[in-house]
Formats: C-alpha cells, sequence, structure tokens
C-alpha cells in the first residue's frame, strides 16, 4: 500500500505528461502482480467495493474526532479523503512498516460484508501515515482524482513493451483485475490474453480542428463533408460468443460501456456488425438538443418513461466491421458505401444515416459550417455544431493521425457575465476555488434588476487567471452555504468573466430558464463593471431566432 501511496502522491503534483507516464512505467514495471494489476484498475474507474461507501468513511470519522471540528476541517480541505487522512487521530502503529499490502486490501474489501467494512478500514488507517491513508481513502471512493486517466495508464502498461495503447484497448473489455496476462502480455512473458469477447472496443479515430488558414494548403475535393451532430461519439458493436449467443454493447468514444444506460437501443443491434456514430435523442425524425440527451447520460437505471420520452438513436458516420471483417483499412469511399448498403438492409429508425453536406469548395463548405440550415433540409439544423472533413482515401486510424479528419465547428458564442458562487475543485483544485457559476441581470417588478445564473463553469482559465479568482472568491465572500460560496456581486462591485460556450436551451430546472452547452471561461473582464454585463435578453434573441438552440 505504501508504494501505491507513494504512487498516487507524485502523480497528483506532476503536471506533465511524460513524467506521469516514466512514473506509472516505473510502477509496473516494479510492483509484482496482483497489486499493480489492482493499481491499474483503480486508475481506470475498474474497482467497486459494494459495502464501501462515503458514508461509512464519514461515519468513521464522527467516531474518532469532533463533529464540528470535522465540519470546520471539510470546509476548509474540501476534499473528504484528504480531510480524513489528515483529521484521522494518531496511533502508535502508523507509519510502522507494517502497512497492508494494495492485493490484500483489495481483495478483503471485495468479500467484505457491510458490517465488516468499517472495522477493517478503521484498523488499515490506524497503521498508515497521512499519505497512505489518503491514498487508502481515494481506493475505497473510487476517485482518484491525480491527473491520470485511464489511456494514459493503458499507454504506460502498453509501453513496457513492443505494443500500443490501441493493443491493449482492443483486449481491455474482455479482461478483469488483476490483469495478469495483460502484464504478461505487455512484458513479453506471455501471449496476448485470449478473450471470448466478440463485441471488442475498436479505438476511435479522431480528428484536429481545422483552422480557416489551413484550407489554402487542402484541397476540398479530397474530403468527404458530414455534419458534426451535437450528441456524443459512439461505438455499437454485435457479435456472437463461441456459443452463438448475440452480445451487444454500446460504448463512449474511450471504450466506456454505456449500454447500461441505453437497453432499448441496445436490444436493436441485431447484426454482427461495429458502427461508428453519434447518439442522439431524435423525436419525430428530428435530432435533439445534447441538453435532451444529457438526461439520460450517466445513469445506472433508466425507466420505461424516459425511454419513451428520450427516445436515444445512433447517427451513423462508418461501419468498422461486418459479418466478422475487420473494414477499418479499407479506404473512407468505401466504407462509406458499406455503410449506406447496410443500413438500407438494416431499415431500422433508431439507426440511421447521417447524410453527407453537398458543398463544394472551400467557400461553400464555409458557409454550410455557419448556416447548417442553408445546406440542410431537416428541421433539425439546430443540432449541428459544425463539419467534419474526412479525407475519401483515409484507412480508420486510430488517435488523431495528421491530415485525415477535421472538424470545423462554429464559432462559439459569448457572454459578459458576472461571478455569482464558488466552490472548491478536486483533486491539485481541492485548495482552490475552481468551479465557478455566473449569471446575467434580469428585470425585476419594480424596475430594478436582479443576478440570475445562466451557467456554471470550471475550466478554459489559466493557473494564474485560477489564482486570480481564487483570491477574489476570498477576499469577497458574503455567505455560505455548505462548499459553496457567494461573492459580492453588485452593480459597481464583482468580477465579469467572459463566458464562451457551444449552445443553448430552454431548461425548467434553471432559475433563468436557461441552459448553455460546453460554456468556459475565455478572459477575466477586471475592465468591466457587473452593470456592463450581458442582460438575458441577449441571450433569449439567440434562442428565439435559433441561433443557438442545441446549436
Amino acid at each position: 500500500m505504501h508504494r501505491f501511496a507513494t504512487l498516487l502522491d507524485r502523480l497528483s503534483f506532476e503536471p506533465r505528461r511524460s513524467a506521469k507516464l516514466a512514473l506509472l512505467g516505473d510502477y509496473f514495471s516494479r510492483e509484482s502482480d496482483p497489486a499493480r494489476g489492482y493499481a491499474l484498475a483503480a486508475l481506470t474507474g475498474n474497482l467497486r467495493f459494494r459495502n464501501a461507501k462515503p458514508a461509512t468513511l464519514r461515519a468513521l470519522a464522527a467516531e474518532r474526532v469532533d463533529a464540528h471540528l470535522f465540519a470546520l476541517s471539510y470546509d476548509f480541505v474540501g476534499d473528504l479523503s484528504e480531510t480524513i487522512a489528515l483529521i484521522w487521530p494518531h496511533s502508535e502503529a502508523a507509519g510502522s512498516g507494517r502497512s497492508p499490502p494494495l492485493g490484500e486490501v483489495v481483495e478483503r474489501l471485495e468479500r467484505a460484508g457491510r458490517g465488516e467494512v468499517p472495522g477493517l478500514i478503521a484498523a488499515w488507517l490506524d497503521t498508515l501515515d497521512e499519505t497512505g491513508r489518503w491514498a487508502l481513502l481515494k481506493l475505497v471512493t473510487g476517485g482518484l482524482r491525480v491527473g491520470a486517466s485511464a489511456r494514459l495508464a493503458k499507454t504506460a502498461v502498453a509501453n513496457l513493451g513492443p505494443l500500443s495503447p490501441d493493443d491493449v484497448e482492443e483486449v481491455w473489455h474482455g479482461l478483469a483485475p488483476p490483469y495478469e496476462a495483460l502484464f504478461a502480455w505487455a512484458t513479453g512473458k506471455g501471449e496476448r490474453p485470449e478473450t471470448d469477447d466478440p463485441v471488442p472496443f475498436r479505438p476511435a479515430m479522431l480528428a484536429h480542428p481545422l483552422e480557416v488558414r489551413e484550407t489554402g494548403t487542402l484541397d476540398a475535393g479530397d474530403f468527404a463533408a458530414e455534419w458534426k451532430w451535437d450528441g456524443i461519439r459512439v461505438q455499437a458493436a454485435a457479435g456472437r460468443d463461441r456459443t452463438g449467443a448475440l452480445r451487444r454493447r454500446l460504448y463512449t468514444r474511450t471504450g466506456e460501456d454505456i449500454s447500461a444506460a441505453f437497453p432499448d437501443l441496445v436490444e436493436t443491434l441485431t447484426f454482427e456488425a461495429a458502427i461508428d456514430g453519434e447518439l442522439l435523442v431524435v423525436i419525430d425524425g428530428l435530432a435533439q438538443s445534447f441538453n435532451t440527451l444529457q438526461q439520460r447520460l450517466n445513469r445506472k437505471t433508466v425507466t420505461a418513461k424516459m425511454m419513451r420520452d428520450h427516445p436515444a438513436t445512433i447517427r451513423a458516420y462508418d461501419l468498422l466491421a461486418l459479418d466478422g471483417e475487420d473494414l477499418r483499412q479499407r479506404p473512407f469511399r468505401e466504407r462509406r458505401r458499406m455503410l449506406e448498403r447496410f443500413l438500407v438492409a438494416l431499415d431500422h429508425p433508431r439507426i440511421d444515416l447521417s447524410p453527407l453536406v453537398a458543398a463544394d469548395g472551400w467557400e461553400a463548405l464555409g458557409k454550410a459550417r455557419s448556416d447548417p440550415s442553408a445546406f440542410h433540409a431537416g428541421g433539425d439544423a439546430a443540432a449541428i455544431e459544425g463539419l467534419m472533413l474526412k479525407r475519401w482515401e483515409a484507412p480508420y486510424l486510430p488517435g488523431r493521425p495528421k491530415g485525415q479528419w477535421f472538424k470545423w465547428k462554429r464559432n462559439p458564442f459569448r457572454v459578459d457575465a458576472v461571478l455569482m458562487y464558488a466552490q472548491r475543485g478536486h483533486g491539485k483544485r481541492s485548495s482552490y476555488y475552481s468551479d465557478y457559476t455566473f449569471g446575467v441581470w434580469r428585470p425585476r417588478e419594480d424596475g430594478g434588476e436582479e443576478l440570475v445564473p445562466v451557467g456554471k463553469a470550471y475550466f478554459g482559465f489559466t493557473d494564474e487567471e485560477l489564482l486570480e479568482i481564487d483570491r477574489f472568491v476570498r477576499n469577497n465572500t458574503v455567505n455560505r452555504f455548505g462548499p459553496v460560496r457567494e461573492v459580492r456581486h453588485e452593480a459597481q462591485a464583482g468580477l465579469v468573466l467572459e463566458v464562451a460556450f457551444e449552445g443553448l436551451n430552454r431548461s425548467g430546472r434553471h432559475k433563468s430558464g436557461l441552459a448553455m452547452r460546453f460554456p468556459r471561461i475565455s478572459r477575466l473582464r477586471w475592465d468591466k463593471p457587473p452593470v456592463e454585463a450581458d442582460r438575458i435578453d441577449t441571450l433569449l434573441a439567440l434562442i428565439m431566432d435559433g441561433a443557438t438552440d442545441g446549436a
């Protein structure tokens, strides 16, 4: 457990990707099985302890520490695991070298009943130092937040030998912790893991943003143009296992299995193929905004009413495999023709074809990107966020191969809003107020104006700007609501943020009646007093003319 704790601690303070890979690689090469496999499972979010929950940890802390002191400490630190790790009473056994092995911790927690878990965790906390306690609690809660993504961890495993991260991705979903066969393969001590998974995840091909200046160096005729729909990229795969049973999965572009959230869509996968497409909610043939789809995302279970009111559809872009044949090395032109024939034969309303854009030359494509409704006959042009440009002769390659695919998004909308509330971040940002709620002015019945929240953002700013905003929050807090701080936001006193966003939707869940799509802080407007921030009429006008409704 000590080596795992040291790894997490160093990862959390290391900003460089190459250095993080080096730390992971060193740990995986030095640590033995099964500990390194369980560490990999923790880093990739594949450990679940049914009877160990955050509430259990809170109860343990309440038994050892005064409740008021704990509340004040949690409020100051902002992270549950870090708070308990720091405030846990010192034990003579702490740091004595008797810390439990990571494999033992994982295996005992997996077997332990609900009544056993508190005693196990408390005993381990008594033997660990502050860093060890923090790592244990992070392991239990499953929220590591140490700046190492699942992809980065898999890349580190691949780097142990002559593998690529995509080699690891293709066998990943057929494996389970502690991944001993995977490490044996990566280190040259074993063969490629055999899995009976007929529906592996095929690593997604991604696009580079297209800069306008690049159009002068590219021939528009070399590319197919598709609409970039405002959903989430998915891969729908179905195939038969060794027993002949049909297996079906729905993956995100990063390989996360989201089948459980979309059982109505998964049951339509009656073929043996793999489709790359966009997951959308489509009602009466019209793609809805991302805000509508978001109501179904990240759900472990979904009700019949939710499926009926928010029917999920795949708008297909590409065909990656068909009847056991891998098509990815074929050119896009050929895969597109095969996809069109496949969908005609399938003839299912929940899986349709994303149309190509009928625009020739960069000037016409630029107009289509800026005004999709002029080129798209359907009534759902508002759900288009730009163009995808795919080289006709390109094979389907994992990652972002240079010069093959480009995304040309519509320019973001921008609004000047006033900072209203701030909340502590997580992981490396747990000591900073880095989650911001902002608002615009709305008329009151008495003739005055009030600020109403229109969005929330936690990225887009630099590290230097984070320090500036954090300082402002601390010096201008006027009220506290648990971990949330209300800051001064008067007509002449406050902080104006320029917020960029991709779209705007009506929302009954927000006081303003509006919800932003992908808001981020583009710059701090220290030069502008809050009274000069935008009014809600500005945003409502965007919806009324259809400019941002699901854009």
